[in-house]
């Protein structure tokens, strides 16, 4: 049974996008990726997305290795953009109709975000793919779609990563970590689970927004979170 939202936000980081490729696109897992976030919409809800850039480079990496950090996250935010655009062209090849909105104004390429804008191609049926990070440095994309999510009314935020939920550890790491099935925000926070940032957490808190956390790698995976099907981790407000 379909869950009773009318409104989600998917976050998809640039990892998702690289399949078995150590880096960039894999063009299979981009199209699986983009069939599922289709699927998902056919349920009958609308669907915005916020991408990652990790496939391609992270800002803190960058500063890590002496670069000022103003600047790798501009170049993280560029990368973003560059996923959203490739994201872009699979939902519209998967029979979409779709718009790319960047907080980075790049009028060549692609839309300006406004949240007006971004709610207008919502209401329209189209899938919104949100890209450049919030516009700023030092904000991650998970905190980038936690605010987006809070901007454009979404019902609940759906993180897809490379394990079914949130665990105690990694557990590639450790083979010992036990995973939730559910927790609060502020459960998440105190146990420093890093599935996301504490930003991201705490906005969400604020807002009342539920996050659901899910492997990416499983077969429709977005379409069997809306529907209850998914080993995930609910994680409330």
């Amino acid at each position: 049974m379909t869950r009773p939202w009318k409104r989600v936000l998917v976050k998809v980081s640039g990892e998702a996008l690289m399949g078995p490729e150590r880096f960039g696109f894999h063009p299979e897992t981009m199209a699986r990726i983009a069939a599922d976030i289709v699927k998902a919409k056919s349920l009958g809800v609308q669907v915005a997305v916020v991408v990652g850039g990790g496939n391609l480079i992270r800002g803190v990496k960058m500063a890590d290795r002496g670069m000022e950090r103003v600047v790798g996250d501009h170049m993280g935010m560029l990368a973003t953009v560059m996923n959203g655009l490739a994201l872009d062209g699979a939902l519209r090849a998967a029979g979409a109709e779709s718009r790319v909105l960047s907080a980075v104004p790049l009028p060549t390429m692609c839309e300006d975000y406004a949240r007006q804008k971004a709610v207008h191609h919502l209401d329209m049926g189209r899938i919104v793919v949100m890209v450049g990070g919030t516009g700023n440095p030092f904000f991650t994309t998970d905190t980038t779609a936690v605010l987006r999510a809070a901007e454009t009314g979404c019902d609940v935020i759906l993180k897809a990563t490379n394990v079914d939920g949130i665990y105690s550890a990694d557990p590639k790491k450790d083979p010992a970590a036990m995973r939730f099935d559910r927790l609060s925000a502020d459960e998440a926070l105190e146990k420093r689970l890093a599935v996301m940032d504490t930003a991201a957490f705490a906005l969400a808190r604020d807002n009342g927004l539920p996050i659901i956390v899910f492997s990416i790698h499983e077969p429709d995976a977005i379409t069997s979170v809306l529907q209850g099907k998914a080993r995930s981790t609910f994680v409330t407000p």
